[in-house]
């Protein structure tokens, strides 16, 4: 038997159909994918809660977790937060003000490329729990703080900034370079601007690492405050429900820092953002 005739009136409300979901999901605002995911999270873990963990008490519901978030108390988790993002701040900014720092050396002199590229690696290689007991034995106080989200945003920020430099167009370089101008002008009328987008990117990601190696930094010990502290305190004395929700609040300034290093992207370079729309809407047709 031959496959069945479909209607040519079937075909065109199918076609139809799609086109009119392929709209809606279109126009749906970014927000809204983001919000399904959080609440298929919060269902499948409600589900895990009740069912799988429901003896032992290691996974507790999202309403034991808001309840604990209410019994501590705001200052609680405020004052904990302000001190961990304190260090990582001042890591993050010290981190890529070095990785940058090298990236333009590198420019301006490539045979230092090599040796960069090796620091950077073995930064990123170092193990953060060994390196750590030796800055808190040697500088004591809150510099493993400092010192480990510094160093876990080195590697990423100086490979962002490395390739956005080298992806500067060439025409406007050998523009540069017929008008008389050396290794200095290039970098600052063409190459810097190249470099912005790869490296407000690799900013991104060096955000949320900066928090965990403030994190990890605390873990460490030498210190009385901070979400490390009390994490290993909640941790020691199996309060899950509060083990649950100073995670969940690392989380969640982790991906602030992540999105607002994007809004300023956004902020500084629009064009980026118009050229990445116009691309988009071209694919999609």
């Amino acid at each position: 038997m031959g496959a069945p005739v479909v209607p040519a009136d079937a075909e065109t409300f199918t076609a139809a159909g799609a086109l009119n979901r392929r709209r809606w999901f279109s126009s749906t605002p970014s927000w809204f994918g983001g919000l399904i995911g959080v609440l298929l999270i919060v269902a499948v873990w409600t589900l895990f809660a009740v069912t799988k963990f429901r003896d032992n008490g290691a996974v507790p519901t999202p309403v034991a977790v808001l309840r604990q978030y209410h019994g501590d108390g705001f200052s609680f988790y405020w004052t904990n937060v302000g001190v961990t993002l304190r260090g990582a701040v001042i890591g993050f900014v010290w981190g890529n003000v070095l990785a940058i720092g090298v990236a333009l050396i590198v420019l301006l002199v490539p045979a230092l490329e090599g040796v960069a590229t090796q620091v950077a690696v073995i930064s990123y290689c170092m193990p953060l729990t060994a390196v750590g007991p030796i800055i808190l034995v040697v500088f004591g106080g809150r510099a493993p703080t400092i010192f480990l989200a510094g160093i876990s945003v080195f590697f990423t920020t100086l490979v962002g900034a490395l390739l956005g430099l080298k992806a500067a167009d060439r025409t406007a370089l050998d523009l540069v370079t017929a008008y008389g101008g050396g290794r200095v002008k290039r970098m600052t009328k063409v190459q810097l601007i190249a470099a912005l987008p790869a490296t407000l990117s690799a900013l991104k990601i060096a955000a949320p690492a900066a928090m965990l190696g403030a994190i990890i930094g605390e873990y460490l010990g030498g210190v009385d405050s901070g979400l490390g502290v009390v994490i290993t305190a909640a941790q020691q004395q199996y309060l899950v429900p509060r083990t649950w929700g100073l995670a969940l609040v690392c989380g969640l300034v982790a991906g602030i820092g992540y999105f607002a290093i994007g809004l300023i992207g956004r902020l500084v370079m629009p064009w980026a953002s118009n050229a990445s729309g116009v691309l988009s809407s071209g694919g999609a047709r």
